[in-house]
């Protein structure tokens, strides 16, 4: 038998109403032997990246398009009487792409009545690259054939034919069982005869299966808002959208020569190929005449000089001059290897002005800290020697993927460094990133019994059965609270829920807007992907945050944290009182009354340490130096616990600190012989082994994925490496691996921690020595 290829289909992209995952989807289109499968959301591409790779994945051609709403008028006019027309694009090429892209954009930042708009004069402009195909009954031809008015579905069939040209254009002819459509498809053969436009048989795919419809039902429900008792909700009167096979297709259409053939013809001709890899970073230019490099290095050498107070960066005089240059120089030639430098530049740019603006910085949080580099330029301030943090946690020369520092600014200034970096870069450079809500565990549970009008209380009581935690899913539930599977089976309100809830759970339901993230291109982003607006009209990526970063763009986490605030409030209201000017850069880490205040576990405002949890836990062990502070923020989340009692024993002296290794010895002494940090299994790695840190890192992630096959090749090279390296016997060499992989899951990286408990510390030490002036900041913030 014949292939055939879905041409309108909508994917869970379509919020609410598709209901198909990409990775079910392609399962399915594969098991068909369909040799390529469309994406048409309505009015959005949110989920081409995604589409594109998964499709890609299995063999499958992906089509990237979209189901675009075209107004009559000028898509600037608001008249909410006028109607909205489906039409189907599909890209053939980069141009398709780019031009997809441009009408998907211009839809929502400019088009936009109460959905994404577009009009044919915008189209027209943009249309090279694209194939149109006329929709649904929401479609403008096939709405005038429902009306029996034959001239009006050729003039609008001339019209499109025009805008695409006579080859780019294909008339949809669909079968759901629906009246209205049979009635439009009386006249379908001889529309295609007289306009001279060729038919394609497309089913529109908004579930998976047959069966799915029921709960794409309630999933419509949610939609509007409605419940399934109103007569008058939205609903599609067939359980006929799902993805049909070529033998159902040939049997609907019978009556259509070739229409469902075409579709072949027409995913042949649809070819684009997205782009992966391209960094499309905006250029720091102001260097004063210098290559990139060399201005790097330049303002680089002086942060060292100041900081370690060298006195020559370029003539290092001692052992421990040349080690930090070392590291500086081992940096830089992997930061020029992998094409970062730049990316650099940006960065130091934006907190130097931040700073010079006054505008608090934290110091640092991610595995940023662990680069002297980055250090040395004034983007952290966590010092990677004194912490003995990784660069290669940061930046890995073995497996390159782009640098992610986290920048922590004042909350009430945030604002300040993103305007400037969009009057430095040009506002349409500049946008924040696209987060998409889904129907969790619990979520799904509430939603679904309101559209059944289960009484709320009666959900909720079914949501508590179920175990709070953010990776929580229904089958975990059922695996692991016995009194949710228990209620599963008995309670006949929940089995109602639970009959629809595995198909909608983990569906989008609305977009929002990343709290921190914002990418910075190097040429209008609308030239890279498409953009939508959030709640306050401000430009956001229709692409998540993986996808963004995956076709280039430079995601930069402008974070807003309120402790920054009251720590600077705090500071000022010091020098106002007391007429002492205190640097947070230089405090001293071994203040006597900070250690009293956090061993007493007076920590309500300190940064971490306030929770009832963690005050008890401190009181339990004392708190004696900021590695200590580190470890226990570390260990302080769920996963990591277990290693709490060990930890606390040790520390205590109720246990002894034993090593699996004497080489393990300088590795973990600061943590009492637990393993505590990521960094920690890249240095053991390291040390025992003889992996490079870089080798070490792909191990460590490799160990956190827990994929079997890679583990025992790492298992075996593990091992090699222990004898080669250090004369370690097998059996040894094994129990080691086998003990850090069992941590590796949990482990946290050190340089994260390492920023968090430099915060943690300030907020102590003003705490414990100005505390009149922090608790009025403190309460100040808080009001």
């Amino acid at each position: 038998m014949k292939s055939f290829v879905h041409l309108h289909l909508h994917t869970a992209y379509s919020l609410l109403d598709g209901a198909c995952r990409i990775k079910q989807l392609m399962d399915m289109v594969s098991e068909q032997q369909m040799p390529a499968v469309a994406m048409t959301d309505h009015g959005v591409m949110y989920g081409a990246v995604e589409f594109y790779k998964a499709a890609n994945a299995k063999g499958i051609k992906p089509i990237i398009g979209c189901e675009a709403y075209i107004t009559p008028g000028s898509m600037h006019d608001r008249d909410s009487k006028v109607p909205r027309n489906h039409l189907v694009l599909l890209a053939t090429n980069t141009t398709g792409y780019k031009n997809l892209s441009y009408l998907t954009t211009k839809a929502h930042t400019e088009g936009f009545y109460y959905k994404p708009r577009i009009d044919k004069e915008i189209l027209a402009a943009h249309s090279e690259g694209l194939i149109g195909l006329s929709a649904c009954l929401h479609g403008e031809i096939t709405a005038h054939l429902v009306e029996g008015n034959m001239s009006g579905a050729l003039a609008s069939a001339k019209e499109y034919s025009d805008i695409f040209g006579k080859d780019n254009f294909f008339i949809e002819v669909m079968d759901h069982g629906i009246t209205e459509q049979r009635r439009a498809n009386k006249h379908m053969l001889e529309l295609s005869r007289k306009s001279g436009l060729p038919l394609v048989a497309t089913n529109d795919v908004h579930y998976l299966k047959r069966e799915d419809a029921a709960a794409h039902e309630i999933m419509l429900c949610m939609q509007t808002g409605t419940v399934m008792s109103d007569p008058k909700r939205m609903k599609y009167s067939t359980d006929q959208f799902y993805l049909r096979t070529r033998a159902e297709m040939d049997r609907l259409f019978s009556e259509f020569p070739g229409s469902v053939d075409i579709t072949l013809d027409i995913a042949e001709r649809c070819n684009f190929e997205m782009e992966f890899g391209t960094l499309h970073f905006p250029t720091y230019k102001e260097t004063g005449g210098l290559e990139q490099k060399d201005f790097l290095i330049k303002i680089g050498h002086e942060g060292l000089q100041r900081l370690y107070n060298i006195k020559d960066a370029k003539n290092p005089q001692n052992s421990r001059e040349k080690e930090i240059m070392d590291r500086f120089d081992m940096e830089l030639g992997v930061i020029e290897k992998t094409g970062f430098i730049n990316y650099f530049l940006v960065v130091w740019d934006f907190i130097r002005y931040a700073l010079e603006q006054n505008i608090p910085v934290g110091p640092g949080r991610g595995s940023g800290g662990g680069s002297i580099v980055a250090y040395a330029l004034g983007i952290i301030s966590i010092d990677p020697l004194k912490y003995k943090l990784i660069f290669e946690r940061f930046l890995n020369p073995d497996r390159v993927s782009p640098p992610d520092f986290d920048i922590d600014f004042c909350q009430a200034r945030r604002g300040e460094v993103i305007q400037y970096v969009k009057e430095k870069y040009g506002s349409d450079h500049v946008a924040q990133i696209i987060t998409f809500g889904s129907l969790g565990a619990k979520t799904v549970i509430r939603d679904i019994g309101r559209v059944l009008e289960i009484p709320y209380s009666k959900c909720n009581e079914f949501t508590k059965m179920i175990p709070d935690d953010p990776k929580m899913s229904l089958k975990i539930a059922l695996e692991t609270s016995p009194e949710f599977k228990k209620a599963t089976e008995t309670d006949d309100e929940l089995k109602r829920i639970m009959k629809h809830a595995p198909v909608l759970e983990g569906l989008y339901r609305n977009p929002g807007t990343h709290a921190a993230g914002v990418v910075i291109g190097e040429k209008p982003l609308i030239e890279i992907c498409p953009l939508g607006v959030d709640k306050e009209k401000q430009p956001v990526t229709q692409y998540a945050k993986e996808p963004v970063e995956e076709i280039g763009l430079l995601k930069m986490d402008f974070l807003g944290l309120k402790t920054l605030t009251v720590i600077h409030e705090a500071v000022q209201l010091v020098e106002k009182n007391h007429g002492i000017k205190i640097d947070l850069l230089t405090l001293p880490d071994d203040d006597e009354e900070t250690y009293k205040l956090l061993s007493r576990a007076d920590t309500v405002g300190v940064f971490q340490l306030e929770s009832g949890g963690m005050r008890d836990l401190i009181r339990r062990i004392g708190i004696n130096n900021i590695e200590e502070i580190i470890a226990v923020i570390a260990l302080y989340r769920p996963g990591p616990m277990n290693m709490l009692p060990s930890y606390i024993a040790r520390k205590t002296g109720k246990e002894e600190i034993v090593y699996d290794h004497k080489l393990l010895a300088p590795i973990l002494k600061d943590t009492y012989g637990v393993m505590v940090y990521q960094e920690q299994v890249q240095k053991a790695a390291n040390i025992l082994a003889g992996y490079s840190l870089g080798e070490a890192d792909i191990l460590r992630r490799a160990m956190g994925k827990k994929k079997i096959t890679v583990m025992n090749e790492q298992r075996a090279k593990f091992i090699k490496g222990c004898r080669d390296t250090n004369n370690i016997d097998a059996k040894l060499a094994g129990k080691i691996f086998d003990n850090i992989a069992e941590f590796a899951g949990y482990g946290f990286n050190k340089a994260h921690s390492a920023g968090y408990a430099i915060v943690c510390y300030q907020t102590a030490y003003l705490k414990a020595n100005y505390l009149s002036e922090f608790m009025a900041a403190l309460i100040s913030s808080e009001m």
